[in-house]
């Protein structure tokens, strides 16, 4: 009887936990499918472009996510950049901003992306960029350009999708605590490093002592909404006692002590909802338009998977930016990662480069013919991502195919 009492014990437990797993994981899809989950990238080109040494030869297939890296890519004249995503929703975003590039449109797209908001841009739009859109963008923009209008709560942008959502109610939080928002005003108006690290130790204080924020930030619907599925959760979870509380704690100490904050347009942009001219992604300075306008059209988006992709377009290409979603591919299907990696070595020729990023320290998932033709670089890699301006990963592995 005892041991028949343990088996019904176990059998439910088991499938209590899986049942949990299955609606987070359901719950992460619905999010991520059903949105815009990115309305800026959350990677750092500028240590993606030390590593790569992007030139003339180079042709660069990469995820999407919202767009910005692609364009900031394309400032090394690349041959070509595909861009790849299973969310139509961040191919139209990127569609959009091509459009600009496509007109004599400066300061429009500066008003949208920079400022994020633009009063005329519902007859902007229709009178001179929707025809230059494909139809699944403008289907799309159709029924989103409420996003620039500069009315609502949300007024930026910047605060829509679902990371924008995340970044709204932040800000709301910060509003409700005044002396805390006074403390990271005055961060960012920071003039040296010194004063920024004595800044930010007032901010952690006040910031990460609140068992609201604590509370929230380990709820799994809250790191959906910033693109972070379960099973990337649980690779820093494990390795913290509070959780993803103190993960996201050790991740801004390093970045807001040791890197100055005054060119930190990632986290300036979600505290302010808007990017200035001083401080901002490098498709939005004004001495780069002239250049991206010229070649925008090097720059190809495509809804699918890297692994189809790949299948229709086989070719020798020298770059692969494949972000983080491996973390995904890892937990949840194993077989389309080792597909993945084969279709990559396949399509690459001695050289070509391939930079992902973890939210472990350490990955454990490469397959063994992964690490038999791929050399990781190590140190160069490590120095590289100590100078990360976003700082939410774990780690960056970067390797060339021999």
């Amino acid at each position: 009887m005892h041991d028949w009492y343990n088996q019904l014990f176990r059998f439910t437990t088991y499938n209590l936990y899986d049942m949990k797993n299955n609606i987070q994981n359901w719950l992460f899809r619905k999010i991520h499918g059903n949105n815009l989950v990115y309305n800026t990238c959350w990677e750092d080109p500028r240590c993606d472009k030390e590593l790569m040494e992007i030139d003339e030869q180079s042709e660069i297939v990469m995820i999407t996510s919202a767009g910005c890296n692609a364009l900031s890519y394309l400032l090394e004249n690349p041959q070509r950049v595909h861009c790849i995503d299973m969310n139509p929703k961040q191919n139209a975003l990127l569609e959009l901003k091509k459009a600009f590039f496509r007109l004599d449109a400066y300061e429009e797209l500066f008003a949208c992306f920079g400022d994020g908001q633009m009063r005329q841009m519902k007859t902007y739009y229709q009178s001179e960029l929707r025809q230059l859109l494909p139809t699944y963008a403008q289907e799309y923009w159709d029924k989103h350009l409420h996003y620039f209008n500069g009315k609502g709560l949300r007024k930026s942008f910047y605060f829509r999708g679902t990371s924008g959502l995340l970044a709204w109610f932040c800000g709301r939080y910060l509003k409700l605590r005044k002396k805390l928002h006074r403390s990271v005003e005055d961060f960012f108006e920071s003039v040296s490093l010194e004063q920024q690290s004595q800044l930010y130790q007032q901010i952690d204080q006040q910031l990460f002592s609140s068992r609201f924020l604590v509370w929230a930030m380990n709820r799994h619907v809250v790191m959906s909404l910033a693109g972070v599925p379960k099973s990337q959760q649980q690779l820093f979870i494990d390795k913290y006692e509070d959780g993803t509380h103190g993960f996201v704690k050790d991740c801004m100490n390093h970045v807001f002590t040791t890197l100055p904050a005054s060119e930190n347009y990632f986290w300036q942009l979600y505290f302010q909802g808007y990017y200035t001219k001083d401080c901002c992604p490098e498709y939005l300075e004004r001495d780069n338009y002239s250049s991206l306008q010229q070649n925008i059209d090097r720059v190809q988006t495509y809804t699918t998977t890297i692994t189809e992709f790949l299948k229709q377009h086989p070719k020798a290409y020298s770059h692969f930016v494949l972000l983080d979603h491996q973390d995904w591919l890892a937990e949840n299907d194993r077989e389309a990662l080792r597909e993945e990696w084969e279709i990559i070595l396949k399509n690459s020729r001695k050289g070509s480069k391939i930079l992902l990023r973890s939210a472990a320290e350490e990955i454990d998932f490469f397959p063994d013919f992964v690490l038999e033709r791929v050399k990781f670089e190590k140190e160069k890699t490590q120095l590289v991502h100590q100078k990360d301006r976003v700082g939410t990963y774990a780690s960056t592995y970067f390797g060339i195919v021999q």
